[in-house]
């Protein structure tokens, strides 16, 4: 069975105090209120992993990152490594946002490497793909997107690919307000789970594949009662208590 998973990605907001603040509530409405099996991820900033990591010791929230470098180590100034995100109790870590892809000039062959570097170290990538609505309009959306996967993933053996949360985010729908519908948002899952099961098989079923595209409490339900949609990669509605518990409670 497909492991149910709500991240939040706290992008570049929340200084400390502000981050345990928020943690903190989550941690206690989660403990509170959810019933299902559902996994929560706290992909907080760097400067706020191990303190809200020692928050979320004993609960069932993980701690994730919101990136890593694809090197071990070395001259890298300002750069984070797997192992240090490793050594302060990360689970998780999102690769291939569509902020860096667009931001930073992440290229696909990159992303395979950091993937290769995390999935070393024992951490799960939470790994990115998705459309511009240039090219959804084109109708090279689906092309686009399992050229992603393709280029960043299907080096891997099954072994390793197993170990792959996937997170497919509509870039036309990341803070816009705009949402992909529930049928836009299953077609393009079905279409990455058939993409996958092409190379892996049996696999590619049991691969969680989160829906990241302004998921918000009064949309959950209905994605989340989609066959292939898994769960949901949360940004702007992470950094609200209620709103991000609400949608962990919408499976």
């Amino acid at each position: 069975m497909r492991k149910k998973i709500v991240a939040g990605n706290w992008k570049m907001n929340k200084p400390l105090e502000d981050g345990l603040k928020l943690a903190t509530e989550v941690i206690n409405m989660v403990k509170d209120e959810v019933r299902n099996e559902a996994l929560a991820v706290l992909c907080t900033p760097f400067t706020n992993l191990y303190s809200v990591g020692k928050l979320l010791e004993g609960s069932k929230i993980a701690l994730g990152a919101q990136n890593c470098h694809s090197k071990d180590s070395g001259a890298y100034t300002g750069e984070i490594s797997a192992e240090m995100l490793k050594s302060v109790g990360v689970k998780y870590v999102i690769l291939g946002h569509s902020e860096r892809r667009e931001y930073f000039k992440e290229s696909n062959q990159f992303l395979a490497e950091k993937v290769n570097t995390v999935l070393k170290n024992g951490l799960t990538p939470i790994f990115c793909c998705g459309e511009s609505l240039d090219q959804r309009e084109k109708g090279i959306h689906f092309d686009f997107v399992n050229s992603q996967l393709t280029e960043s993933l299907f080096h891997l053996s099954e072994a390793d690919f197993s170990k792959i949360v996937i997170a497919y985010e509509p870039i036309w729908a990341i803070g816009t307000g705009k949402t992909a519908s529930s049928a836009q948002a299953q077609e393009m899952h079905e279409k990455i789970r058939t993409h996958l099961a092409g190379k892996y098989g049996k696999a590619a079923q049991e691969t969680s594949i989160l829906y990241g595209g302004s998921c918000n409490p009064g949309n959950a339900k209905e994605l989340f009662a989609c066959k292939d949609v898994d769960g949901g990669l949360i940004g702007g509605a992470s950094l609200k208590s209620r709103d991000f518990v609400d949608i962990i409670k919408s499976f």
